[in-house]
């Protein structure tokens, strides 16, 4: 799959609000004793099993996700999902089935002027605490790579994932080359996604911007229980 257009915005939030939403089995990762939660807004597209075509009205759709970062018992560390929306119905039901990620319907619009992404999204999943966002945003500067033990490091070079069904924990690897990364500048117009774990998110987040990555994610295995 492809991921383009993708900003990761991130707020410093208290370590102890965010780790009681976490299984057993996963502890909070900080940066420096500082637990931070993101929203992630982008375009997927070319989205397809390895080897197979992509699907047309499949395989491109908006995503928007909320997210910090964990460890594990093994000292694995990666990203936890607090929600993933998406505006592909089919995605969202394959993603909650195969990956017990727990992604939800939404309603989406994104459209790019110029340099800026435009971007707007409400949940719309059934039984679930309503989300909203809507935002602008757009790359500052010229292209870096992160520096090892840098935060903007910490936040993006992130290669597994978890997952949880019932007791049951699951990780997946994820591979992609090192994030080309701009600094960013965003109007964050709406943000209740946080509202899902009764955060929140206020003051100024840290900004970056991915133009686009190549990514490949590997299938899901039980680590606990």
């Amino acid at each position: 799959m492809i991921w383009q257009r993708l900003c990761f915005m991130h707020w410093p939030v208290s370590a102890a609000e965010l780790h009681k939403h976490l299984p057993p089995g996963l502890t909070l990762d900080t940066y420096h004793g500082q637990a931070y939660l993101g929203v992630v807004p982008f375009l997927m597209s070319d989205v397809a099993p390895r080897g197979l075509p992509t699907v047309s009205g499949l395989s491109t759709f908006t995503e928007l996700n909320l997210r910090t970062y964990v460890i594990n018992a093994e000292g694995t560390a990666g990203v936890w999902f607090f929600s993933l929306d998406a505006a592909q119905p089919v995605a969202v039901r394959l993603a909650r089935l195969g990956f017990h990620l727990p992604y939800f319907d939404a309603q989406m619009w994104s459209a790019q002027r110029g340099e800026v992404t435009e971007y707007a999204s409400v949940r719309t999943h059934k039984g679930v605490t309503a989300g909203a966002f809507a935002a602008a945003y757009r790359p500052v500067g010229p292209a870096f790579e992160s520096q090892e033990g840098s935060l903007e490091a910490w936040l993006t070079e992130r290669y597994f994932l978890f997952s949880a069904a019932g007791d049951k924990i699951y990780k997946g690897p994820i591979w992609h080359r090192r994030w080309p990364l701009q600094r960013a500048e965003a109007e964050i117009r709406l943000n209740t996604l946080a509202d899902l774990i009764g955060v929140k998110l206020e003051g100024k987040p840290h900004l970056l911007y991915g133009e686009k990555q190549v990514v490949r994610a590997g299938l899901i295995g039980r680590v606990r229980g």
